[in-house]
């Protein structure tokens, strides 16, 4: 007889792979639909002013979070790295549902920076936005492999999450700093 520890009842994962494939792509649809649709959910007296700085305290947290899960797994530390990687993965979840309640309420800021340092700035938020667009998916699937004790599925594709993921989120940060100037 085998026994199955995952944190997930063992059997048929299907419904698990499925929702994760759902909610990483539903998540990014709904951030774009708030970006070109912005008065759609907008709910009259939300104050909402302080969230972005809330955000990039969450994104900071999150990075810093992601770096010690991944010291301990270097050290082979797997009790620390699921304790670190499941304190990132709720920090990255308060920071979506920061996010979102903030861009429903509230126009996107312009840029106001000229010259070099808005193409860099572009540049950032580019690559910060669709690598956090692919990162939803990314996550929700090596949490999945993790959790059902794939292994050797969520090493390989862990190898690509923790990269993008750790860019998004000292991306998400830096794109705070030079946009702050500009909130009204």
């Amino acid at each position: 007889m085998t026994t199955n520890n995952s944190a997930v009842n063992p059997g048929n994962f299907t419904k698990y792979k499925v929702l994760a494939a759902v909610l990483g792509a539903v998540i990014p649809v709904a951030v774009a639909v708030l970006y070109f649709f912005p008065d759609v959910f907008r709910i009259e007296g939300a104050q909402v002013k302080s969230l972005p700085k809330v955000n990039a305290v969450l994104n900071s947290l999150t990075a810093v979070f992601l770096m010690i899960g991944y010291y301990f797994i270097r050290r082979k530390n797997v009790a620390r790295h699921r304790a670190m990687m499941g304190i990132a993965f709720l920090l990255g979840s308060l920071f979506l549902v920061s996010y979102v309640a903030y861009h429903s309420q509230v126009p996107s800021t312009k840029f106001g920076g000229t010259g070099l340092i808005k193409g860099v700035y572009y540049f950032i938020l580019l690559t910060h936005i669709v690598l956090a667009a692919v990162t939803v998916g990314l996550v929700l699937f090596t949490l999945y492999f993790a959790l059902t004790e794939q292994f050797q599925k969520h090493r390989r594709i862990a190898r690509w999450t923790y990269p993008i993921w750790l860019y998004v989120s000292v991306t998400g940060v830096i794109v705070y700093f030079m946009i702050a100037p500009y909130y009204t």
